[in-house]
């Protein structure tokens, strides 16, 4: 078993509600992980995902193997056929099966170069290791997807839930940098599992993202319309994916203000960290009783736990 998208979920409401029974009690499988071994590979830097990821790997009793390729090991190599006479001094074909002989599950961090869409949607570094490596692999955030996120991101929902059907809004934001979609992908593809939810995205026009991802789901180009009686307001800034990797619009009135807040249903504001203060979103709406961010970073632990428990039953 490998959790590569969110798509892997089968039952997001009962993975959501495994991962709020594992939250109650998080040492209860404790042996279950005894002499297995996590090995965490990073091509990107990580807090969130690193220290979640290895807490749950140490409550299931695991071992922990954590490698930063950004300064250790070799450069890889994920095409085939090439001539590697270049900069990369080892091949994934390699790379991927020796990390198998050393570890029962690889997790795996690698962003997108935001150069090359094509190469990007390809995955070329987590399909590599999927392809050639014979143990299973866990996806903590790629080029296109972050699924223990929005794992996260939809226990966190169930946590402060509203009697009635909430409306749930995923806003773009200014940011000075060109980030990725993986967040924005994956929350959408979450929330396209959601049938009790009505969800709608906004962005500035020319800023969709793709379409093979976000399919049917609602867009509103009218971000403080799309505030209107929203219950959580999911924030991300992400950019273009036609002009793919580009800023081509920095307007502040984005920025997530007190103002906008007002015009929900006494909204909750999530994002997913970390966050550009007063650029993304103004210091009194993060730190308002509202802001469920912290919560959310801590719900990280039991989504990055309940993969990793599925995979251990499984072995």
């Amino acid at each position: 078993m490998n959790y590569i998208s969110i798509q892997n979920i089968d039952s997001l409401e009962k993975w959501v509600k495994s991962a709020l029974k594992i939250k109650s009690n998080p040492l209860k499988n404790k042996k279950l992980g005894k002499n297995k071994t996590l090995g965490m590979l990073f091509f990107n830097p990580s807090l969130r995902t690193r220290l979640s990821t290895q807490k749950a790997a140490m409550n299931l009793g695991m071992n922990v193997m954590i490698m930063n390729f950004t300064n250790e090991g070799w450069t890889l190599e994920f095409e085939d056929g090439t001539i590697m006479n270049q900069g990369a001094s080892e091949h994934i074909r390699e790379a991927a099966e020796v990390v198998s002989q050393f570890c029962d599950i690889i997790a795996i961090r690698s962003f997108a170069g935001l150069i090359d869409k094509e190469k990007d949607n390809a995955e070329m570094v987590l399909s590599g290791f999927a392809k050639f490596a014979t143990v299973p692999i866990v996806n903590m955030e790629s080029a296109v997807g972050h699924p223990l996120q929005s794992l996260a991101d939809a226990i966190t929902m169930e946590e402060f839930k509203t009697p009635h059907r909430p409306k749930v809004v995923l806003s773009w934001a200014p940011h000075p940098r060109a980030l990725p979609q993986a967040v924005a992908n994956s929350f959408v593809e979450m929330m396209q599992k959601q049938e009790k939810m009505d969800f709608v995205i906004t962005h500035p026009e020319g800023y969709e993202l793709n379409p093979e991802i976000t399919k049917d789901s609602k867009i509103e180009y009218d971000q403080n319309k799309a505030f209107e009686n929203a219950d959580f307001v999911y924030v991300k800034n992400w950019s273009n994916y036609n002009e793919y990797g580009s800023v081509t619009n920095m307007d502040p009135n984005w920025t997530v203000t007190a103002e906008k807040m007002a015009l929900t249903n006494n909204g909750k504001f999530m994002h997913c960290l970390p966050v550009r203060r007063n650029v993304i979103v103004a210091d009194e709406v993060i730190d308002s009783e509202n802001s469920v961010v912290i919560q959310q970073a801590n719900n990280r632990t039991y989504s990055a736990q309940l993969v990793l428990q599925k995979i251990l039953k499984k072995m």
